[in-house]
């Protein structure tokens, strides 16, 4: 078996997709879309551009610190 999308409705009646790898598990889940039409272009844009996506890896990166809020009463 090979990974495949589905594509289903939500709560709120919209249009989701989901990529699964051959064993069943869900690999990447989609927005929400207001139609199938939409939903489908989704899923091939997906398709298209998986293929030749870059990886960037910021696991490595340190985040930055929040600015603290100052408190002026």
């Amino acid at each position: 078996m090979s990974a495949k999308f589905t594509i289903f409705k939500d709560k709120a009646n919209k249009f989701r997709f989901n990529l699964k790898a051959a064993n069943g598990e869900i690999i990447a889940a989609s927005e929400s879309y207001p139609d199938k039409k939409t939903a489908m272009k989704g899923i091939a844009s997906v398709a298209r551009n998986a293929a030749i996506a870059k990886i960037v890896d910021i696991s490595e990166q340190t985040p930055k610190p929040k600015a603290a809020k100052s408190s002026s009463k």
